[in-house]
């Protein structure tokens, strides 16, 4: 009878398959399923119909846990401007990293009065001067992760943005408002952007 049971069994696990009561499972199918149905996943988010200016969408995360930035913006001694951000539940990846949203991980886009401007995939930058020419300009780092897709908590980009006054003699910054404290995930709502809702870029 052993010999019966054997293909009984492999045509039984065969039609289950054809007809899709079972399934094979991988590491990527959880964030796919989030993606394409809209329920939320853990660790990687949902995916939010809401896009950056370049179409990149928005990858809504819960707010416990979720990537966070603040950022400073200083004179240099030539002329030009340090950029120093710092990041909670984030950590940058290498500029070969897999397109692939893994969470708390990806790289931050700076932009200056909602143009971007550099890429960054660690918190360190210099501006040089010409690109804040005298007056007041927004400095905005924004959140994304590997797979091009922005960070987002209650629909608004992981981001903060500094005030930057440029003058002929000497620069300043006004960024009481904007910096972000370890553990929180400003979104400047506007302050520092072109348009509500963060869109800056």
């Amino acid at each position: 009878m052993s010999w019966t049971r054997g293909p009984l069994t492999a045509l039984t696990v065969c039609v289950l398959l054809l007809t899709g009561s079972v399934g094979c499972d991988s590491g990527d199918a959880p964030e796919r399923r989030g993606e394409s149905s809209g329920a939320p996943t853990a660790a990687v988010g949902r995916l939010l119909d809401k896009t950056d200016r370049e179409g990149r969408r928005y990858r809504e995360v819960e707010d416990k846990g979720a990537p966070g930035v603040g950022i400073e913006v200083e004179p240099d001694t030539h002329a030009g401007w340090d950029v120093r951000l710092t990041v909670d539940d984030f950590r940058f990846s290498p500029a070969d990293a897999r397109a692939k949203a893994v969470p708390g991980r990806g790289y931050a886009l700076l932009f200056v009065d909602g143009r971007a401007v550099a890429s960054l995939r660690a918190p360190g930058h210099h501006l040089p001067a010409g690109y804040l020419p005298h007056g007041t300009h927004h400095v905005t780092a924004r959140l994304y992760a590997d797979d091009d897709t922005v960070w987002a908590v209650d629909g608004e980009p992981v981001e903060s943005t500094a005030d930057v006054t440029a003058s002929g003699a000497e620069p300043s910054t006004t960024a009481g408002h904007a910096l972000s404290a370890p553990g929180t995930h400003l979104r400047t709502e506007g302050r520092g952007s072109p348009d509500r809702g963060g869109e800056a870029s």
